[in-house]
């Protein structure tokens, strides 16, 4: 089945991180329907392994198929990794997936020291290593961050939890002078504030969510797959979770009332 331009687009993530790209893509996007999912009972995907959350990605995209959409944006640094080769070898509609921004790290580092913090899984994928590769002349510290995931999807962003563990990530790549900080997941974007005054006003934070927008805009016109409708867009949010539960968490982080439905 061909993908139709009146059609929506699908956004998933393990959780609420992915509302960050979502921002993004609607900024840029506007007379486009979003679909956002959420698979927040199996968040984090981080520490999940790649058999289970690669599962997760096809049960999701099942899902998308059925709407119908016309493409698919994997908002998850460690479902990208672990999953979207096998998403594309199973549908031909354009498939967006995010990455950790070490290429503009390393173009905009001054001391060529970079530090990256991202999820257990998405270090320790090949997607990742190939990442890499091309800069084994640069210095680059990668950084899993377990448990902050956890504290951003209930809501903790002001709580000494979650400073002690951003502190805890962050202080060693200080002290190995790192002047660029990329922020592998997600998630994190909702706390950049946090982590750059802990990294300091000389620290450089890079997030991909505008650059995903921006590649996403581009393969719908490649395709011929852009909106012609003359209306706002709309947006529709799914989880796997309580909908009752996750609701006060979307509202506050995509900034508005929201209706979040069961993920069939």
């Amino acid at each position: 089945m061909m993908p139709n331009p009146s059609s929506p687009i699908g956004i998933f993530d393990s959780g609420v991180g992915g509302l960050s790209v979502l921002s993004h893509i609607h900024q840029k996007l506007r007379n486009e329907d979003l679909i956002y999912v959420a698979d927040s009972h199996f968040a984090p995907y981080g520490e999940k392994g790649e058999t289970f959350v690669t599962e997760r990605a096809l049960y999701i995209s099942r899902f998308f198929f059925k709407v119908p959409v016309k493409a698919i944006v994997v908002a998850c640094n460690t479902a990208t990794a672990a999953a979207v080769a096998v998403l594309r070898q199973h549908y031909s509609l354009p498939i967006i997936g995010i990455e950790p921004g070490v290429k503009p790290a390393v173009s905009m580092s001054r001391t060529g020291v970079i530090g990256v913090l991202a999820t257990t899984e998405t270090l320790k994928s090949k997607k990742f290593a190939d990442l890499l590769a091309p800069y084994a002349d640069h210095k680059i510290i990668a950084q899993k961050c377990p448990g902050l995931v956890e504290e951003i999807e209930i809501m903790n962003l002001e709580g000494p939890k979650l400073r002690e563990l951003v502190t805890a990530y962050v202080a060693p790549m200080l002290a190995a002078n790192v002047d660029t900080l990329v922020l592998g997941c997600t998630h994190y974007s909702f706390i950049a504030p946090l982590i750059q005054e802990i990294a300091g006003k000389e620290v450089t934070l890079i997030d991909t969510g505008e650059p995903v927008a921006k590649e996403l805009v581009r393969r719908l016109q490649q395709r011929n797959l852009l909106s012609t409708e003359n209306r706002p867009g709309t947006q529709r949010f799914y989880t796997s979770a309580s909908p009752a539960e996750v609701r006060p968490v979307f509202a506050r982080l995509w900034g508005g009332e929201v209706n979040v439905l069961a993920l069939p």
